[in-house]
């Protein structure tokens, strides 16, 4: 291992401790470790922040550039000082309150939620915003403050083209919709009985496992909110959350974090510890490329594969055995027309995929707003009421329904919701691709086979880790980013 290498090794090693900081105090942590868990983790962060801006960080990764005949080590050294030029734009003090006070607005979040109370959460909020603006200011943009921040989730992104992008959609989910909520609903109330938790947590590993979790480097567990963390491709855990009044929210939630959990698992074991498995600007130990080419591998295994008609003809028999009584009266086509139903409602991570894009849209206008000034923190809530009546048609009963809802902002991740929608767009290009060019693996999957799948997903995605982003990934497949032509055609194939 060359200096290079060794030095973002340790880099790695320091990130991969904090996701298990991280995902200790979501998971495990009493209540009373928030203030100094904050802590813990921005020392720890900003200890490889200085490893990654010390000399002799920039003189290994000039010597690879100058030297090196490997072209993914170039790239890699590359990426090393980009990422150089951006911290040594941001002020350290800045990115260590960010870390600090990401751990108390986690806590004051939760308590809000739970009360349905914004003012509990509004002055975390503020200072979030506040960070996020002066981190805006100092990383420096063109047209809006909003573009450096969606950056660093979704590089090439931008306030603009991300317009551009939720109007297309827009203008087409709107007919879709009005089409299928004319027509007549589906049988949906056995999704509501009463289904144990500790059996939806058995159903959920198999169905994890079906999807080819490998539970020798994983394990699945319980948060408030469902999330996938990795401390390399050895270990990557996901979690997920039980309703017993409610099924699908364990079932759809347990494929969605699986999906994030395949694309880990599946880095290129070449590049553990590597530059390729690191976010050295958002500092994070991660393989996947962006936060969007990530989510449309969980949302492709969350809803082309788990609610798909064909791979409930292989399992449903497996759900009943589960809940034979609950079930009893269920036929599988029921089940199939139930979880794929089209109904507005208030919650973001119980969309449907016909409305889910249009929770993103409020969002991300709300986010937008409140980086340009347009928007006061305080102004929040009724903000986001008047938009969920406009745009679905509901009225939101309190902010623990409403604005609430989401870790995301708590968390300081303002930026990060366009990647959701980026998601589902990625996930439907890559499929109608490979059902185009390489039919067998649809084919094999209605089989019950879904290794080829996985096989060629590796091969597109996985296993580039972040040496390939987006853009290039799509290109080799003959697709291209911003194009939403086909999950639109997908949208109206399954619900037109």
């Amino acid at each position: 291992m060359n200096a290079f290498s060794s030095r973002i090794a340790e880099i790695n090693d320091i990130l991969s401790a904090v996701n298990l900081l991280q995902w200790d105090a979501r998971v495990m942590m009493p209540p009373g470790g928030a203030a100094t868990r904050g802590q813990q983790i921005a020392t720890l962060k900003a200890k490889a922040r200085e490893l990654l801006l010390e000399a002799s960080t920039e003189d290994a990764a000039e010597t690879v550039m100058a030297t090196s005949g490997d072209e993914r080590e170039r790239r890699a050294a590359g990426d090393v000082l980009a990422a150089r030029k951006w911290h040594l734009s941001v002020p350290p003090a800045l990115l260590r309150r960010q870390d600090e006070i990401s751990i108390l607005a986690g806590r004051a979040w939760e308590k809000a939620r739970a009360e349905g109370d914004f003012s509990l959460f509004r002055p975390h909020l503020a200072e979030i915003v506040s960070l996020a603006r002066q981190m805006a200011g100092a990383i420096g943009y063109d047209a809006h403050p909003y573009d450096p921040m969606v950056q660093i989730y979704e590089p090439g992104e931008t306030a603009a083209s991300l317009k551009a992008l939720f109007d297309d959609l827009r203008e087409g989910i709107k007919p879709i919709l009005a089409a299928a909520l004319n027509r007549p609903k589906p049988r949906t109330d056995f999704l509501y009985r009463t289904y144990p938790v500790e059996q939806q947590k058995a159903l959920c590993a198999e169905l994890a496992e079906i999807l080819g979790l490998d539970f020798a480097r994983s394990r699945l567990d319980t948060a408030v909110h469902p999330f996938e963390i990795s401390f390399t491709r050895q270990d990557v855990r996901i979690t997920s959350r039980w309703n017993p009044n409610y099924l699908p929210m364990s079932i759809f939630g347990t494929m969605h974090e699986t999906g994030h959990a395949l694309y880990e698992q599946g880095v290129d074991p070449a590049l553990t510890r590597s530059a390729h498995a690191t976010d050295l600007i958002g500092l994070y130990a991660v393989g996947g490329s962006s936060f969007g080419m990530h989510e449309s591998q969980s949302r492709l295994f969350e809803n082309h594969i788990g609610r798909s008609a064909d791979f409930w003809a292989l399992h449903f028999e497996r759900l009943k055995a589960h809940f034979p009584d609950q079930l009893a009266d269920v036929s599988e086509e029921e089940f199939v027309l139930a979880v794929n139903r089209t109904e507005p409602g208030l919650v973001r991570v119980e969309a449907d995929e016909l409305t889910y894009d249009l929770h993103i849209m409020l969002r991300v206008r709300i986010e937008m707003a409140l980086m340009d000034g347009a928007l006061a923190v305080d102004d929040v809530p009724a903000a986001w009421n008047e938009a969920m009546r406009e745009d679905l048609g509901i009225a939101v009963p309190h902010d623990g329904l409403g604005c609430l809802q989401d870790v995301h902002w708590s968390s300081g991740y303002i930026g990060s919701f366009p990647t959701y929608t980026i998601g589902n767009v990625t996930a439907a290009q890559i499929m109608a691709r490979l059902d185009e060019t390489e039919p067998r693996l649809r084919d094999a999957a209605r089989a019950g086979d879904l290794a080829p799948l996985r096989q060629k997903l590796g091969e597109i995605v996985w296993r580039h880790g972040r040496s390939r982003g987006r853009h290039a990934a799509l290109s080799a497949i003959g697709a291209e980013a911003g194009d939403c032509s086909a999950y639109l055609s997908y949208l109206s194939g399954k619900f037109g």
